[in-house]
């Protein structure tokens, strides 16, 4: 792998991502350039291989070391294209952490993608092409949303569909501070945050416990 491509994700060098991480990556990178050609994994005019590896690439990796490795499974809200569930599970495998990824991804045609993805890079994975807003009683470790629904909207998810989870990380871009605040009205969260690594207006946030407000009346 050339040199320029390694130097890409220099910013990942903190989290111990290896050599061979980055090479699944590139798989990855191109067959989403693929696949682009027939639907929209990702939008047009951000379908170039550096803006792939910033926007997505690199911005979904920099959650690992939010992932909780103790727990059997980790969960993606609203996969989509895999950002950033295939790209944690590519970390994973590489990590030779045995943990499966559950992908839940309603459409039919970006399961289908998730599927040969995994195939090809032989990822611990599991996709669930369905509602998540249709299933009850999930369980799962750590659940990642990003760019998936809203905040408060997920909050309710988690809280009403899942009966056992570690944690929850949310992607939160430039106007997430604001967003963030709004949620604190009706929620009691315990949370750590985290700058993003590639932009400088966006954050992380690592929720360990989700508590509903009492309203008084």
């Amino acid at each position: 792998m050339e040199q320029e491509i390694i130097d890409s994700y220099n910013r990942l060098n903190s989290l111990n991502v290896s050599r061979e991480t980055f090479l699944d990556f590139e798989i990855f990178l191109s067959m989403i350039v693929e696949k682009n050609k027939e639907i929209n994994i990702i939008s047009q005019e951000n379908a170039k291989n550096d803006v792939i590896r910033e926007r997505h690439i690199i911005d979904s990796a920099q959650i690992i070391d939010f992932i909780d490795f103790n727990q059997n499974t980790t969960t993606d809200l609203g996969s989509g294209g895999g950002m950033p569930g295939i790209v944690i599970a590519i970390i994973l495998k590489n990590m030779k952490k045995n943990i499966k990824m559950h992908l839940y991804e309603k459409s039919h045609h970006k399961s289908l993608f998730l599927k040969e993805v995994s195939r090809k890079l032989q990822l611990n994975t599991k996709i669930f092409q369905e509602n998540i807003f249709d299933l009850k009683k999930l369980e799962t470790g750590t659940i990642m949303s990003r760019a998936f629904k809203p905040m408060p909207v997920i909050l309710d998810l988690v809280y009403e569909n899942f009966s056992r989870y570690t944690n929850l990380i949310f992607f939160m871009g430039k106007n997430g501070k604001k967003v963030f605040e709004n949620s604190l009205k009706n929620w009691n969260l315990e949370y750590t945050e985290k700058k993003s690594l590639t932009n400088e207006d966006s954050f992380l946030l690592n929720i360990k416990k989700i508590r509903k407000k009492n309203k008084k009346n």
